[in-house]
This record gives C-alpha cells, sequence and structure tokens, in this order.
C-alpha cells in the first residue's frame, strides 16, 4: 500500500507577495497575522508591500525576524511566546527553510498547549494548530510543501519534527522573491533540492509512484533551470522553474524520506554552521558513489529520465558537472573543516536513523569516515 500527502492549496505568481493582502483571505479570523522571517530577509525588503498591502486592508500585523539559520529552541520558544502575545491569528513563515520551519512549529507550538520536546520524532506533534501560510524566498528546502522541521537542541544536536500537522494551509510561490539570491546560494539551494528529488527516487521504504513522478519532474525542471538561474539570477523562467522544482522536490521527500545524504550532511551544518544545502552539495555525490551497488537502476532511470546516459554513473557524473558549472565548494576544507573533526562528525551522522533507515545501502561508520576523508 502507498499514501502520498501534500498541501492541498498552493497559488504560483511572480510578484504575488506583493499582494498578500488577497493571498491570505480565509486563512484569519481575527485579522491579526505574525510573519516569522530573518533578519536577511527583511533587511532586503521583500516583505514590505506585502505588509502594506495587509495593512491596508485592515491587517495588525507582527513581525518575528530574529529566525537565524539552524533555528535553536530557544529561538522558536521566544517567537512562539511572543506570537501568542500578539494573538495571532494567522502565522506567514517567510524565508528559507529555517523562517519556514520555525513558523510550521511556532503556530502549532501557540495553536496548542504540547510542551516542544514531546513533539520530537515522527507522528508525535498532536492537536490543533494556527493557520499556517508559507512563502519560501529560496529555491531549495521545499520546506513549504513538507510535514518536517529541524531544529537545533543544545549546542549542536539537530531533531526533527514529523507530524501531518506542520503542513501549511496555503503556500504562495513568487519566483520574484528570489531575483536578489546570490549566485552562490542560489547553486547550492538548488543542488539541495535536486538532492531531495534524488533520495526521495532511491528511498527504499516509502518510495512511491506519485513520489518517484514528482521528484523526476523537480529534476528536469532544475537541471534545465540551474545554471541559467545561477549566471542571471533576474530570469524569471529560470528563477520560476528553479521554485517549482524545489516544491515538487519537496513533495516527493515529504512522502519518500531522505537518506544518507542528508544523514552526513547534518553534522557540517551542527558543528560547523554551513549552510544546509552546502552541506548537501558537499557529500552527494560521494554518498552515490557509495550507493551504487544497491541505486544503480534508479540512479540509471533518472539518468534516462534526464537524457544524460543509461547508469548510474552517468548520473553521477552529470552532477560532477552540475557542481562544476554552479560553482559550489566541493571540499571540506573549503568551508574550513579540519581532518580532525571527521571522527566527531561520523559518529554525529550514524545517530541519524530517521534518515539511514530509508538509504538503498547501509551506511557504517567506517564508509562515512572515507566519504568524509575523501571530501576533504
Amino acid at each position: 500500500m502507498h499514501s502520498f500527502q501534500t498541501v492541498a492549496d498552493i497559488r504560483i505568481e511572480p510578484g504575488g507577495a506583493a499582494k498578500l493582502d488577497h493571498y491570505v483571505e480565509g486563512l484569519c479570523r481575527n485579522k491579526r497575522i505574525a510573519i516569522v522571517t530573518d533578519k536577511g530577509v527583511k533587511g532586503l525588503g521583500l516583505m514590505d508591500a506585502g505588509i502594506a498591502s495587509l495593512k491596508s486592508a485592515g491587517y495588525a500585523v507582527f513581525v518575528f525576524d530574529k529566525v537565524i539559520p539552524d533555528p535553536p529552541e530557544e529561538i522558536v520558544l521566544k517567537g512562539a511566546t511572543a506570537i501568542r502575545k500578539f494573538n495571532a491569528g494567522l502565522v506567514i513563515g517567510f524565508g528559507g527553510g529555517s523562517p519556514m520551519d520555525t513558523a510550521k512549529v511556532i503556530a502549532h507550538l501557540v495553536g496548542c498547549d504540547q510542551p516542544l520536546e514531546t513533539m520530537y520524532g515522527v507522528g508525535n506533534a498532536k492537536g490543533p494548530k494556527l493557520p499556517l501560510m508559507l512563502i519560501p524566498t529560496t529555491s531549495g528546502t521545499g520546506s513549504e510543501v513538507t510535514n518536517v522541521a529541524i531544529i537545533t537542541t543544545g549546542k549542536t544536536a539537530k531533531k526533527g519534527v514529523v507530524a501531518d500537522s506542520l503542513y501549511a494551509d496555503r503556500v504562495l510561490l513568487d519566483a520574484e522573491l528570489t531575483f536578489g539570491l546570490p549566485a552562490a546560494i542560489t547553486a547550492s539551494t538548488g543542488i539541495d533540492a535536486m538532492v531531495h528529488a534524488i533520495e526521495a527516487y532511491t528511498s527504499i521504504r516509502e518510495k512511491n509512484p506519485l513520489s518517484d513522478a514528482l521528484a523526476l519532474t523537480a529534476l528536469r525542471k532544475m537541471r534545465n533551470s540551474i545554471v541559467t538561474a545561477v549566471n542571471d539570477g533576474n530570469d524569471i523562467e529560470a528563477r520560476n522553474d528553479m521554485l517549482i522544482g524545489a516544491m515538487l522536490a519537496g513533495q516527493a521527500f515529504s512522502n519518500a524520506p531522505c537518506a544518507a545524504v542528508h544523514a552526513l550532511a547534518y553534522p557540517l551544518g551542527g558543528f560547523f554552521h554551513v549552510p544546509h544545502g552546502l552541506s548537501n552539495a558537499l557529500v552527494l555525490t560521494e554518498v552515490m558513489k557509495y550507493n551504487l551497488p544497491k541505486a544503480d537502476h534508479w540512479y540509471g532511470e533518472i539518468a534516462k529520465d534526464l537524457g544524460v546516459g543509461q547508469t548510474g554513473a552517468s548520473l553521477i557524473d552529470e552532477m560532477l558537472r552540475l557542481k562544476e558549472e554552479t560553482h559550489v565548494p566541493k571540499t571540506l576544507s573549503e568551508v574550513n573543516i579540519p581532518q580532525s573533526a571527521i571522527p566527531m562528525m561520523a559518529e554525529d551522522a550514524m545517530t541519524k536513523d530517521r534518515l539511514l533507515m530509508n538509504n538503498a545501502r547501509e551506511m557504517t561508520y567506517d564508509a562515512t569516515v572515507k566519504i568524509y576523508e575523501t571530501i576533504l
């Protein structure tokens, strides 16, 4: 038996965020809206026109902009307290994966009394949430259509909240919001989205016909647009394809979960604050090489669909080419990770059972160390 779930209401309009009053219709009964974002997005002015449209339509707006990458529990709890005090009737997550993940958990915390520490894991977040709308400003995480939020617990550890109550009530995709993304972030977040699609297609436990179709469509869109989007950040067609591709990949991996690429990427972010998309890009091709004995047929199917060859090796070559043409860093040394950190990172990666159980080939500590050493 297969099952598939996703966000029920997805709207796509370049320039749509400037008409936010139109897109929140029916979601907020008390005309009080809280926006969860970070200082970078706020500073770029991406929300200004949308907030002005909300205020002119009679909404009270509160902006919580204290989200940081790899959001820690204390920031999430601080946001929930502030938004509860504001008496928001709608939470909008506006930004990349970190603001959207934070918004998901805050909407849940404000909507019910469940303590955050009891929500970690799969299916443990219970109870009602506030209405939630998500608006991505990067083409990478796919967080806008997933039921997953990743929170940093303690100093470096990351835990996931995975529950259907984290699905947004509405999503708005506005490609114009991604115009300001620097080339390096466009590249790493785009590779990140392709990782989501590749891992969903090879996810051994939950792989299904719908996730397969979405993953392949996502990869086609992103492969054909990522280099253009990196080289010409204002190409609206490429930006729109990247945004839709990332969303489709998010729908795929939300139903056929990610695996060892993510497990090996998380320690890079947890210990060294390497952005999530770049962490995935760094470990991707070596994990694919390791998986080849068990995943060659699936990688080969992707390669054929993309028209780049017939084998898994040809897909790996294509991903290496895209990493080369988009100029993403290729080694741990380039992001200031020393060789001495490899055992610590490998031990941490091996604790990611939620991810490793989906991998096509069983991942071992020794293999993890070798992968990190290869990309040092």
